[in-house]
């Protein structure tokens, strides 16, 4: 009989080795559900995880892992300091939302003017955005000891509604002959976020995203309060003795993250998305959670994990339109790499042991 028996210590090398196994077995996973919808395993598997970097149209592909990569990496940077901490911010997305917004309204005021200080006071405006949402959860959780996983969910979907609001109101484009969206920002060169590079996919937020990866290393392995948040995700009591103050550290992870977010928010509609739409969230502050993750809250971990989640949204578009794969296939199979996550990690804090079965 199997049992599980609890390690003294986590294992570090199961810890290394989970991320890699559950890419795998989300590979076994995931051929058999397009086997089962009538398409060839091997195929799709190859569509999704080599045609874009290798495939015959790779040259217009791989920018494109780049620009879906930066804001995946973002949010999920931000993520993790409070995930560290145990503290547990799901609404990303609305802080996404939200810093989109923010960003956006501030360009729409100046337009049309040609102005150096523009694009600037967007992207501080978009942190300012994503800040002003992670805080309610943090005030409400520091001040009444609410839960922040369930605060920061439902505040998503507010800041979806505020975006239908204003998609339809505030920020519509007066010229857009009544369509819901605002001004396409690609047209307004003062507020726009373009390839710095023609063809690389490299814009400011994926900038901004490598900047992020390198400020969290150093905040989490030379700082005083990098120290904090690991040890009060460690040992919370321990914390408490060592001076933490908890409502302090709650305020700042969440701000943080919220800032972060925001900024993606800021930099996609600025960019690749172009204006404020009704469907503009899509999704990338829940995915965000997958890479905090998959790259085990490390931030180059949460690098590597942002673009092999970057390459499965662009294989998954060439396996939809190339395989005929839908679209909620996809959205499955990149599910299954947190299942699979999650259900490995088991092992990092646990040993399958072989028991014999007691005679009765």
């Amino acid at each position: 009989m199997l049992t599980l028996e609890k390690r003294a210590q986590p294992s570090r090398a199961w810890s290394l080795m989970t991320p890699i196994l559950a890419v795998v077995l989300t590979m076994i996973a995931g051929g058999i559900m397009f086997a089962l919808l009538g398409k060839a395993p091997l195929e799709a598997i190859r569509t999704i995880f080599w045609d874009p970097i290798f495939g015959e149209f790779s040259f217009y592909y791989r920018p494109q892992i780049l620009i879906k990569a930066g804001p995946l990496i973002l949010i999920a940077i931000g993520l993790s300091l409070g995930f560290r901490a145990g503290i547990w911010n799901i609404g990303a997305e609305g802080q996404y939302i939200m810093g989109a917004i923010f960003g956006a309204g501030v360009g729409l005021a100046f337009y049309p003017a040609d102005l150096w200080f523009i694009f600037p006071l967007m992207v501080l405006a978009g942190a300012l955005g994503g800040i002003l949402w992670a805080m309610i959860p943090a005030l409400l959780k520091t001040k009444f000891g609410t839960n922040e996983i369930l605060v920061s969910l439902m505040l998503v979907y507010v800041a979806e509604h505020i975006l239908s609001a204003v998609s339809f109101g505030a920020l519509r484009n007066p010229d857009g002959h009544g369509f819901p969206g605002s001004r396409n920002f690609q047209q307004y060169e003062a507020a726009s976020n373009p390839e710095i590079i023609a063809g690389s996919g490299m814009h400011w937020g994926v900038i901004t995203a490598f900047i992020a990866v390198i400020g969290a290393y150093i905040l989490l392995n030379r700082h005083i309060l990098g120290y904090q948040i690991r040890l009060t995700g460690q040992a919370p009591r321990a914390a408490r003795f060592a001076g933490v103050r908890p409502n302090l550290l709650i305020t700042f992870c969440l701000g943080a993250s919220g800032a972060l977010a925001g900024l993606a928010g800021l930099f996609e509609v600025a960019g690749p998305a172009g204006q404020i739409s009704i469907d503009f969230n899509s999704g990338y502050g829940f995915t965000a959670i997958i890479v905090a993750f998959l790259g085990r809250l490390h931030p180059f971990g949460i690098l590597l994990a942002g673009l092999l989640m970057a390459l499965t949204y662009v294989g998954g578009d060439i396996a939809q339109s190339n395989l005929g794969l839908p679209a909620a296939a996809i959205q499955a199979f990149q599910g299954m790499l947190l299942f699979f996550l999650l259900g490995m990690d088991m092992l990092t804090n646990f040993r399958v042991r072989l028991k014999q079965a007691e005679a009765v």
